[in-house]
């Protein structure tokens, strides 16, 4: 009987101090404001809500990320009305969004007539279209059209000539302000080891001074527009933030980075400063694609 007893003993410490060792309980992510310091949710929305433009740096495939994008979107909306847009949308797939928003068109049609949509539109980017249509907000897509964009990576700036008077209302106003010297225009240079050349950030570029353009033109006073793009977009206040300050510096512009960490107690040091608020996602977090 003692025998028994000394075995249930030592099943029960070493029970104890495996659940001691195991967290209470195990987070998909964590908050932190641009110094690293942890931040509540409620505080987010209370801050963000107070910005004319808020740029949401998503990893396109990451579910946390678009779990928070349609909360933060609902969230903010009780604070400000939200105008929404997306880098995932283009502008010549503006009059197609328009029509969903106002019930001219269902799903299916809109998956017919849209030029382009993501591979993860009906899992990741619908649920903030359809909580415009169902608020009646409005929704941008912001982007310029991708085939626009690979003109420019094959023959620079100077190929957007070529485009009709028409087809130029779906981009940035030409020309376009450039600095090749920003620091993510030369990491991404660096990360593509060369391949691409010259044209390879001027790509980017136009992206960034489109999104920027038509956040500014459908802006209104007293609103906020909540934007989700990469986060290579807005991280280190360049991308889509450098073209704001430029056109629209009254605009008061608040970041956010998500970035994958496999240790998700504290932001990696090298992210500091990148971006005014960090959702901090596990490195095992399921992607949805």
């Amino acid at each position: 009987m003692k025998k028994i007893t000394s075995i249930f003993l030592l099943i029960v410490l070493t029970s104890s101090v495996v659940l001691a060792q195991a967290p209470r309980h195990k987070r998909a992510y964590t908050l932190y404001n641009k110094s690293g310091k942890k931040i509540s949710y409620r505080k987010l929305v209370k801050q963000l809500a107070k910005a004319d433009v808020v740029l949401f740096g998503e990893l396109h495939n990451n579910a946390i990320a678009h779990w928070l994008e349609l909360s933060l979107a609902k969230d903010l909306n009780k604070k400000k009305e939200v105008i929404l847009g997306t880098e995932l949308l283009e502008r010549d797939d503006q009059l197609v969004i328009n029509d969903y928003l106002a019930g001219r068109i269902d799903s299916k049609a809109m998956d017919t007539l849209a030029n382009h949509l993501p591979s993860n539109y009906k899992t990741d980017y619908k649920p903030l279209v359809d909580f415009a249509k169902a608020k009646n907000l409005m929704f941008v897509g912001s982007n310029i059209p991708r085939r626009f964009a690979s003109i420019v990576y094959h023959k620079g700036f100077e190929g957007l000539d070529e485009l009709s008077d028409a087809e130029k209302t779906w981009i940035a106003p030409l020309p376009i302000d450039y600095d090749p010297n920003l620091k993510s225009y030369q990491d991404m240079l660096t990360m593509m080891g060369g391949h691409g050349g010259d044209n390879l950030p001027k790509a980017q570029a136009i992206k960034d001074a489109t999104m920027a353009h038509f956040i500014k033109q459908y802006f209104r006073k007293g609103k906020l527009f909540f934007h989700v793009n990469g986060s290579y977009h807005s991280d280190q206040y360049e991308g889509i933030v450098w073209y704001l300050a430029r056109k629209a510096p009254e605009l008061k512009v608040k970041t956010i980075s998500v970035v994958s960490q496999s240790d998700i107690s504290k932001l990696a040091k090298e992210s500091k400063g990148y971006a005014d608020y960090f959702i901090v996602v596990d490195e095992d977090m399921t992607t949805t694609y």
